[in-house]
């Protein structure tokens, strides 16, 4: 068994996407208490296509793909802020309409990339294998920024995500508060693309996170077992995908499907069989 969890450390890519994997579970993990509890799956799943125009351009014009997936995550999380602040237009038909119109310009720009297949597939489905130093240290960057300013605004969001006439009572700037957490979310998002990729990210996002929500009704316990629960999956879908050779952001997202599905069943109280 110790060979076992020892013999990938060996090489340096196994230990390289381990840091990368668990940094990301752990992130994605917390954003995703706030996707859950503010229903906002669709919008994870909407922002994550919506950052194909930056990665197409980007790749064009020879920049990092993170650096244009970053501008269009961060462009379509302030364009749904602005198009739904009126009210007039709900948030998630400003999501439907910025997502249709991203993922179709991010498509139509790819198709005119002879090699994309090759060079953009990473994005698509993830590369946590591929990772390098770099991507360590923007991971690790993006990540912390996140997670201190969630710290930071812990009970405003708490605030404007449980009682928004509170919100407005002790006069909480909640709309900047609303487009702030969006851009968290994508940030969350481009971070999370070396390792799941485009596809798999708001299952990252949501998973985790439901998971937790069965297990507790606070919002700290909550983030802290989403947390656990990300990093145990990002690693055991590693490790996975090594010894079995597929993979590895499709086995991380089937292993937190697959606690899930244990705690829906089992979860005291709240499972399906506990309770029968």
């Amino acid at each position: 068994m110790l060979d076992l969890v020892l013999a990938p450390l060996t090489y340096g890519f196994m230990q390289r996407g381990l840091m990368a994997s668990t940094m990301v579970g752990i992130l994605c993990a917390v954003v995703g208490c706030y996707v859950v509890l503010r229903s906002m799956a669709f919008l994870g799943d909407a922002m994550a296509h919506s950052i194909l125009p930056g990665v197409a351009i980007a790749y064009v014009f020879k920049m990092d793909l993170l650096v244009g997936a970053l501008v269009a995550a961060i462009a379509v999380a302030l364009g749904i802020g602005i198009i739904s602040r009126r009210g007039n237009i709900k948030e998630d038909t400003a999501i439907g309409i910025l997502f249709a119109a991203a993922l179709s310009l991010g498509v139509a720009l790819i198709s005119t990339i002879k090699t994309y297949s090759v060079d953009l597939t990473h994005i698509l489905f993830g590369n946590v294998l591929g990772v390098r130093e770099t991507d360590l240290w923007i991971t690790a960057i993006l990540g912390l920024v996140v997670l201190v300013t969630i710290v930071l605004l812990f009970k405003e969001f708490l605030v404007i995500s449980f009682d928004p006439v509170l919100a407005a009572t002790i006069r909480l700037p909640a709309e900047t508060l609303r487009i702030l957490m969006l851009i968290l979310i994508a940030l969350t998002i481009v971070v999370s693309l070396q390792t799941v990729g485009v596809g798999l990210v708001a299952a990252m996002l949501v998973t985790p996170a439901a998971t937790a929500y069965l297990l507790t009704r606070r919002l700290p316990t909550m983030m802290i077992l989403a947390a656990i629960i990300g990093a145990f999956s990002s690693v055991a879908g590693l490790y996975i995908s090594f010894y079995v050779n597929v993979a590895s952001g499709a086995v991380v997202v089937l292993t937190a499907s697959a606690i899930f599905l244990i705690v829906f069943l089992f979860a005291p109280r709240s499972g399906l069989i506990w309770r029968r």
